[in-house]
């Protein structure tokens, strides 16, 4: 059986944020780039339930895990990278 696979717009939807591609690269504007030692779901900007809902995807390599990676990887390079 295939996992199902999740994008970046769905994961701001899963997060309850604005989805949109402006949306998307602006909050990436905005909160980039994290320092090397913070981990994703301890930034300062998610409410406890995203930073949960982020640490849980990622210990328990979950469906959404892939693309929170791709998200952390985003805001450490910053826009323009």
């Amino acid at each position: 059986m295939d996992s199902p696979t999740h994008n970046l717009p769905a994961l701001f939807k899963q997060l309850g944020l604005a989805d949109d591609p402006q949306s998307i690269e602006r909050f990436i504007a905005t909160h980039s780039p994290l320092k090397p030692e913070l981990h994703l779901a301890d930034a300062f900007f998610w409410s406890k339930s995203q930073s949960e809902f982020l640490r849980d995807e990622l210990l328990e390599d979950a469906d959404w895990a892939e693309v929170v990676d791709q998200l952390d990887v985003l805001l450490r390079k910053g826009r323009g990278s």
